[in-house]
């Protein structure tokens, strides 16, 4: 098979054996120059040697510049690296008296000319060393400019002109239906701006997109772009700041002077609470740099008129720490609030991810958007690749369900531990714990539907209990919070019940049923101390959103809270310990079925409840009933034709109607 040779490789092969080449040569050099021995004359020696008959090889160069001879030669005695030599001024009686002794001698003599003498040797002795020199500083200082390109324009803006071929259009933006009509009036004013002008509508200056990380709001001001079919300009806040104080503030003016000269534009800032944060809130008093830049911003919001064509479109996830100035009316006058998708909105992000994916008859897209209450766009994206990822990895045609089961929980608990061994103990404690919350939230009207149960172990969890709520809801009544902290409740009590143990695995448990009860006490009103807000999130800017509370209470009130947390968590432990006793025969069930089969979805559980097995081991128990039994069966459950049928036909409608 002949293979194309890339000269650059060539090159780079070549360049080993040429080092290893030019080293030999030097080694060689060096060694001669070492072993090579020459004898300075003076020119007394020099004569008497010549007088005596010793010489037998001479040879003479001239020197004009210095008036001198230079002599070399061999004695009659010396070795073949072995010479002499002697330097004479030039001068007519000392040339007679050589020539006199050479003829005389009849010595072999060699005359050679002066090699100073040329021009070419003047050129490379006087102008090359210049040259060479000049272009060793040429090199270096080229080189040095080439990798600090940004020291030589700081106060560029590093804003990026989007050259997009397939640009962005609203209907690759699933779900936000709210969001696109809030900026699509935006659109109208780049495309007609004169519909806005003629009735005096002033359009906003800047529209601010809020929300929660993996929302869509870098792709959502990318298709008002793309829609609107104008230039866009895209940079990070973290772009404006540098170590160099003002640096920030002329990239912002940069920024601006090129989008009026491209008006009508967009530019889209994400992460602007990179830049915006409010001034004054940094330790030891602030951040020069970005606080200048910062109000040049504000400056130039500010600068360009009304309906000048120029919108500005910014991202955050954090609003609660940018500084009131950019809020206000004539800046980022317009909020808009990204929120995560509902169940309608994770199904059309599906549809949309789902475009270029080959997905088996199994997979429904509304099974899925219902099983994944408070995913993100970016997290759907995620589950369908990671689905398919593994489809690849098994050599799989097409996305079946059971792949996009596993790729759900490797985003949520990470991939499964199936080397990690741990003893029959700790299974039996795993498969009741898990299957304690699986029965509270069974038997609880308004707890959430179980969904699946594993003691597969995922993270740092042995097992895990996947429940979404049966319908999403707006807010929260009383009701719902406390099954919720009950069914949380319920793997701890199932271990006590069973074992008569407690063990470590409800720290998880433990912690979320604290908070919530802890917010229902301090922050909901749903508490014996009447409806107060006695705790709020509120930390300062520059320390972090979470990292302190605003306490309104005192000491004794304190206490107070402490009592109620303790009431309300220990009712919950009493209700979810009343209602695994009275379910003790399917809490045994569910916790032998898991120990057998590991895991179970939520169709394998609904029919665990209603025929106390498994839908394998009920086909193999129809099996086993007579004819006449299988008659009577299909009567009650008011199967057709069911006298007309056979024992396998009345299997097989049995058990699709079960299904």
């Amino acid at each position: 098979m002949n293979k194309k040779v890339d000269g650059k490789s060539v090159k780079k092969g070549l360049l080993p054996y040429l080092f290893i080449g030019i080293v030999i040569l030097g080694i060689f050099y060096v060694f001669n120059y070492l072993n090579h021995t020459t004898n300075v004359f003076t020119y007394d020696e020099f004569m008497d040697n010549l007088n005596n008959g010793k010489i037998t090889k001479m040879e003479l160069v001239p020197r004009d510049r210095a008036q001198t001879f230079e002599i070399t030669g061999k004695l009659a005695d010396y070795g073949e690296t072995e010479e002499f030599f002697v330097s004479l001024p030039k001068s007519e009686v000392i040339v007679n008296k050589i020539t006199e002794s050479v003829d005389k001698q009849k010595i072999k003599f060699v005359t050679e000319s002066d090699p100073e003498s040329g021009m070419f040797f003047t050129i490379i002795t006087s102008v090359l060393p210049t040259l060479l020199l000049l272009g060793l500083a040429f090199f270096f200082l080229n080189r040095q400019l080439a990798s600090n390109k940004s020291s030589m324009d700081f106060g560029k803006s590093k804003a990026k002109l989007s050259n997009e071929k397939n640009k962005v259009k609203f209907n690759d933006v699933a779900g936000l239906k709210e969001e696109k009509e809030e900026v699509r009036e935006l659109i109208d004013f780049l495309k007609n701006p004169k519909k806005f002008q003629k009735l005096g509508a002033r359009i906003p200056k800047g529209v601010l997109l809020m929300g929660p990380p993996g929302t869509g709001k870098t792709l959502l001001a990318r298709a008002v772009a793309g829609e609107a079919n104008v230039p866009f300009y895209f940079i990070s806040g973290s772009d404006f700041v540098e170590l160099f104080v003002g640096v920030g503030a002329s990239r912002v003016r940069d920024m601006f002077q090129q989008a009026k000269r491209n008006a009508p534009c967009l530019i889209f800032i994400d992460e602007i609470d990179a830049v915006g944060r409010q001034r004054g809130t940094g330790l030891g008093g602030g951040h020069d740099e970005r606080e200048q830049t910062l109000n040049q911003l504000l400056t130039e919001m500010d600068g360009f008129g009304e309906n000048s064509g120029i919108i500005i479109i910014a991202a955050t996830n954090r609003p609660d720490v940018l500084d009131p100035a950019l809020l206000r009316p004539g800046r980022f006058d317009r909020q808009v609030t990204v929120s995560l998708p509902d169940i309608k909105g994770r199904e059309e992000i599906l549809e949309v991810h789902a475009r270029n994916k080959t997905l088996g008859k199994d997979v429904t897209l509304h099974n899925l958007a219902k099983r994944t209450p408070g995913f993100s766009g970016a997290d759907l994206e995620n589950l369908l690749n990671e689905a398919a990822l593994l489809a690849v990895r098994r050599d799989k045609n097409e996305i079946t369900m059971h792949e996009v089961d596993e790729a759900t929980d490797r985003v949520l608990m990470g991939p499964a531990k199936v080397s990690h061994k741990y003893s029959e103990k700790d299974r039996q404690l795993v498969a009741f714990h898990e299957a304690g919350h699986a029965v509270i939230g069974l038997k609880l009207e308004n707890a959430s539907d179980v969904q699946k149960v594993t003691i597969i172990p995922r993270g740092s969890a042995g097992g895990y209990n996947m429940m979404v709520p049966s319908e999403e809801k707006l807010c929260s009544t009383k009701t719902d919070l406390l099954q919720q902290v009950t069914g949380l409740l319920g793997g701890r009590v199932a271990e006590e019940v069973v074992f008569k143990e407690i063990t470590t695995g409800a720290e998880n448990d433990f912690s979320k049923a604290t908070k919530i009860v802890r917010a229902m006490v301090t922050e909901y009103g749903m508490s014996d101390l009447g409806p107060l807000q006695l705790e709020q999130q509120e930390g300062a800017a520059f320390l972090g959103r979470d990292y302190n509370k605003t306490r309104n209470f005192s000491e004794m009130v304190a206490h107070e809270i402490d009592q109620e947390m303790r009431k309300i968590i220990n009712k919950c432990y009493d209700d979810a310990k009343k209602i695994i006793k009275e379910n003790k025969k399917l809490l045994d069930l569910i916790a032998n079925t898991l120990l057998e089969y590991e895991t179970l979805t939520k169709e394998q559980i609904d029919y665990l409840v209603e025929h106390g097995v498994m839908p394998e081991e009920n086909k193999a128990n129809l099996e086993s009933m007579s004819l006449t039994s299988l008659r009577a069966m299909a009567k009650e459950k008011g199967i057709k034709n069911y006298s007309k049928m056979n024992k396998a036909e009345i299997i097989d409608e049995i058990d699709k109607l079960e299904k």
